[in-house]
């Protein structure tokens, strides 16, 4: 693994010489924050050795470079699924790549579908816990203690100090922002009205398709994680409610520019 990674690594900083101190990615129609960016360098992920390629409407499929706010980052310009077909490694490997990078923090964002009652659609949700329903982890496998530790511990997986100061953010913005707790399953279905509900029972706030993978990652080699998702769609109610993916990428895109503000203050912070 950590020659694969270093394979990469060596290609994007031959190519650019750039090394990054944040790590962005880019969820479900989320690629409004790359206007921000001051962008020097973009590589396809194609032409990454080790890199999969997104096939996800709505996703990008670039590695970009620049600055952000003054600060030098890598965003992912979309991101891989395990629906996609990858395996849990592959889904997370780019974070892995953008740790040997020089990447001292990671910021991630999604779309999900809102189970708590309390939420509407378009609030957005600092995540600052996480159920994997996901049937894996990209751990699973023989363990390089040059990476991290064999049993990594999960008990704060979204940093504390980070959370604070979003939520100070949104607040002095007065951007609507709740904080909960994130569920991952497989997909790439959307899910029934029973599982909605059992999703909420068992104590989220809201749930999606990715994100949980890359954050156990992140922390499996001591990354500092800041998660944030868009309530794109509510679920567990009586009402039936068909869903299509255009809806939830026509949502992220309208609540985008509230998650944009925050992430750009955020990561002066």
């Amino acid at each position: 693994m950590l020659k694969k990674i270093q394979e990469s690594v060596d290609y994007i900083l031959g190519k650019t010489g750039f090394t990054p101190e944040a790590g962005i990615v880019l969820g479900s129609g989320l690629g409004g924050l790359v206007k921000e960016v001051q962008v020097e360098h973009a590589l396809s992920y194609s032409e990454i050795p080790g890199f999969p390629v997104s096939t996800v409407a709505g996703h990008g499929s670039k590695m970009l470079l620049g600055t952000l706010n003054g600060v030098k980052v890598a965003v992912m310009q979309g991101r891989f699924h395990f629906y996609e077909g990858y395996s849990m490694q592959d889904v997370a490997f780019p974070i892995r790549v953008m740790k040997y990078m020089g990447v001292k923090r990671l910021y991630l964002s999604n779309a999900s579908g809102g189970v708590n009652p309390k939420f509407e659609v378009g609030d957005l949700m600092i995540i600052d816990d996480h159920i994997n329903l996901m049937g894996s982890n990209p751990l699973i496998g023989p363990n390089d203690e040059k990476l991290g530790p064999r049993f990594p511990d999960m008990s704060a997986p979204y940093d504390a100090a980070m959370i604070s100061k979003a939520k100070s953010i949104a607040a002095a913005h007065g951007i609507k922002c709740h904080v909960g707790v994130y569920a991952a399953v497989t997909g790439p279905t959307y899910e029934t009205r029973a599982e909605y509900k059992y999703i909420r029972t068992i104590g989220a706030d809201c749930v999606g398709m990715s994100t949980i993978p890359e954050v156990i990652v992140a922390r499996h080699m001591d990354l500092p994680v800041f998660a944030i998702s868009i309530i794109t769609d509510m679920g567990g109610t009586d009402e039936v409610q068909v869903i299509t993916h255009e809806e939830v990428l026509k949502v992220a895109n309208a609540a985008e520019e509230k998650m944009t503000a925050l992430i750009k203050e955020l990561i002066v912070e």
